[in-house]
């Protein structure tokens, strides 16, 4: 009876951190989200390292479920999206596609953080989810923009190649310490 009752607790402790901090990471991505660097058509965005700490935190369906919350929130016009802009216009706009290409990335992402605890396949993962994300945004861009691939990967891919390595670096440096520590403190499994 009692290992039933601890089990039991233990599983509702459990579910009551993955639903707290999917809300919590959402928020995090609302908040990281809007602060971008304009620097063209495509600004530098935080949002790539608000899903990849996610995902450390919550592993890939929840990680990418907080995603996606972030993404209806911004869709309904809360202005979350880079420069504090939100509605579905911006989603049709030229970095429509950016936006979406997040949902495979943190898939990709993800599904190896989760599994795997080595660091080297844990920034490949990120780098192939990154390059997913930056190729459904350049095809996106070079529809809506009417422009070449060439001129959109000088504006929307090179540009911001060394500040997304950067971005997956200190993820790699800080998502598996976060996660270490709700470990230990008995939050997660």
């Amino acid at each position: 009876m009692f290992e039933s009752e601890t089990a039991n607790n233990l599983n509702r402790k459990n579910k009551i951190y993955i639903l707290s901090t999917t809300a919590v990471m959402t928020a995090v991505t609302c908040v990281l989200a809007p602060m971008s660097i304009p620097i063209g058509p495509v600004p530098i965005s935080f949002t790539n390292l608000a899903i990849y700490l996610s995902l450390y935190l919550l592993g890939w369906k929840m990680g990418t479920v907080s995603y996606l919350m972030y993404l209806l929130i911004g869709a309904i016009g809360v202005p979350v999206f880079s420069g504090f802009s939100g509605g579905l216009g911006k989603l049709l706009g030229p970095t429509g596609g950016y936006i979406i290409g997040f949902i495979p990335m943190a898939i990709i992402s993800g599904l190896v953080i989760e599994k795997y605890n080595n660091r080297i396949f844990q920034f490949v993962a990120m780098v192939l989810g990154t390059a997913v994300c930056y190729a459904l945004g350049t095809a996106w861009f070079c529809v809506i923009m009417d422009v070449g691939i060439a001129a959109a990967l000088g504006m929307c891919v090179i540009p911001f190649i060394p500040g997304d390595i950067a971005k997956i670096i200190l993820a790699l440096m800080v998502g598996p310490v976060l996660r270490n520590r709700l470990r230990k403190a008995g939050f997660i499994n």
